[in-house]
């Protein structure tokens, strides 16, 4: 059985967490990224949670895990942009690391969810 109510996913409800703050760190980056790396991050974290809940309207598990697997992907992404700002110096190491460890815990929630549901078919 496919999950039809993606609110209940604590992945989903962690990643929005995660994009709602990647929304106000990265507000702060200079004007001359707007449309450069604050729109890449920005649109990498809206996509984390958009996919899950996508996945999770579907109607197999093949078609969710599919999803898990473009939400987890967005994930990565995430990352690098984020490593990147931290080299740019527009996030301090502070903010990188609690970033960081937020995105990660995303990729565990998101790969977990991956296998159970692989292997539950």
């Amino acid at each position: 059985m496919v999950v039809h109510n993606f609110r209940e996913l604590i992945a989903w409800q962690k990643s929005m967490a995660l994009a709602k703050y990647i929304y106000t760190v990265s507000s702060h980056f200079p004007q001359s990224e707007q449309y450069a790396l604050t729109s890449q991050v920005q649109r990498a974290a809206t996509s984390i949670p958009s996919n899950i809940a996508e996945g999770a309207g579907r109607t197999t598990q093949k078609e969710l895990v599919h999803f898990l697997s473009f939400a987890l992907g967005s994930s990565y992404e995430l990352e690098t942009e984020i490593s990147l700002a931290k080299e740019f110096i527009y996030i301090d190491n502070e903010t990188y690391t609690d970033l960081n460890n937020k995105i990660v815990e995303v990729q565990k929630l998101i790969y977990s969810l991956m296998k159970k549901y692989n292997d539950s078919h």
